[in-house]
């Protein structure tokens, strides 16, 4: 019973989701896992040469084969800090990005579809999400590069100095337990710009480790020879900008 009502709970017209990656999602599990058994027509030609009616039947697809698609939902865009952290993107048109903790993807698929050109590399700690965004990958998101890492311990072999145009670190960094190792990689990952958000105020989730503020990020910053950082805020997000030197 309790299979039933979550497929009935899931079950939402294909405009309720981000297309392109739950398309792909779909198309990589069956590539990854051998099911649903999706026709040739769907699975062969490369994800954009799909139209949009084609990617909302691979959607059906997954929802009776009862994947788990929410992820993908268009109203995460919604969220007070997506909109704000998607405008920041929209001033600086980005070559390319570094989302480190893509997590679930509320940033990330909002991303995608708001920059249809940008490359995207993931950074991600968890196996459980690094495989959910491969999956993507392997389904037709090409532009989309998922690594399996951790940032406090991210070598030079592995990424060179400013990699990145732009790096973002979106409610990661209260995770995370070397703060400062965890800046100075992203610091020296970026280009040109590096974008942070962190919870402002104390919240219930046993898994953030620390609380920031204005105070404690301007240390963590000026630690790493960052002196001049900008702030922002939504509701319970406080957001940092820094500038890269040259």
């Amino acid at each position: 019973m309790k299979n039933k009502e979550r497929s009935t709970a899931e079950r939402q017209p294909p405009e309720y989701y981000y297309l392109d990656p739950a398309a792909a999602y779909v198309r990589g599990t069956s590539q990854l896992q051998g099911a649903p058994s999706i026709p040739s027509r769907l699975s062969a030609p490369p994800l954009e040469d799909l139209s949009d009616a084609d990617k909302g039947e691979l959607i059906q697809i997954g929802q009776d084969a009862e994947l788990r698609l929410k992820k993908f939902k268009r109203a995460f865009a919604t969220m007070p800090r997506i909109r704000r952290s998607l405008g920041f993107l929209r001033a600086l048109a980005p070559e390319s990005l570094l989302d480190v903790g893509s997590g679930r993807g509320n940033f990330l698929w909002s991303c995608l579809a708001e920059f249809p050109y940008l490359p995207v590399t993931t950074l991600e700690l968890s196996p459980h999400r690094f495989e959910q965004h491969q999956t993507v990958h392997v389904g037709g998101v090409q532009r989309l590069t998922p690594v399996f890492g951790d940032l406090q311990a991210i070598e030079p072999d592995a990424f060179p100095d400013r990699t990145f145009d732009v790096v973002t670190l979106f409610e990661v960094l209260e995770h995370i337990p070397d703060s400062s190792a965890a800046i100075r990689s992203a610091l020296r990952l970026a280009r040109r710009r590096l974008i942070l958000s962190v919870p402002s105020k104390p919240d219930d989730n046993p898994e953030h480790i620390h609380l920031f503020n204005e105070e404690i990020l301007t240390d963590l910053f000026n630690e790493n020879g960052i002196r001049s950082v900008r702030f922002d805020y939504v509701p319970n997000h406080l957001f940092a900008l820094v500038t890269i030197p040259s």
